[in-house]
């Protein structure tokens, strides 16, 4: 099976492409160079949407994959959430996304997170399959390991005593937002 995902994220297309092993993953971008559609929705599955049918325009595939997520911290009124990849005020800069993140959880004692992520397959007749994936943990207080992208460095999972940055890829994807909504996907399509 083809995927065409509708991300220029690299560390979102290496995890699709460990996730659905044995599937061709391709990128939007190998379709179209200048895609980067404006993400303005309020919430996870609206901004999933957009890049889901901004992605079917440029493609004459059956189907496109898009995601949308990012880390809830509920003890900051749900922050940085929507705006994760763009937190720090640079969109992109994961070490100023964790740096401002980090600096505005200082002396607070309640570090719960999540990451979430909503993934939507698109199909061309206007079907679609909507799916969510969640993984539970806490903001660590610094920075440890060096795999991974985005806020992995300052995540602990729930019952583990490592960063997601410190897992192996084969980990992280078997518990990730996003390994969980892409694995239910692909149940769903078969």
């Amino acid at each position: 099976m083809k995927i065409v995902f509708a991300t220029g994220n690299k560390g979102k297309l290496k995890e699709a492409r460990e996730i659905f092993k044995g599937h061709e993953v391709l990128s939007i971008k190998d379709f179209a160079n200048d895609f980067n559609p404006e993400e303005k929705g309020d919430t996870f599955l609206q901004n999933a949407v957009i890049k889901a049918e901004a992605a079917l325009i440029h493609t004459n595939e059956d189907a496109v994959l898009s995601d949308d997520s990012g880390l809830v911290v509920p003890v900051l009124n749900g922050d940085p959430g929507v705006y994760s990849s763009r937190y720090g005020g640079e969109d992109g800069n994961d070490a100023l996304n964790r740096h401002k993140l980090l600096q505005e959880m200082k002396g607070i004692e309640d570090r719960a997170a999540y990451f979430q992520c909503t993934a939507v397959l698109l199909n061309k007749d206007g079907s679609a399959i909507v799916k969510t994936g969640k993984c539970y943990g806490t903001i660590g207080f610094e920075e440890k390991g060096t795999g991974g992208f985005g806020y992995d460095p300052i995540f602990i999972p729930d019952g583990l005593e490592k960063t997601m940055a410190e897992l192996t890829p084969d980990e992280k994807n078997a518990l990730s937002h996003r390994g969980v909504a892409f694995r239910k996907i692909m149940e769903k399509s078969q």
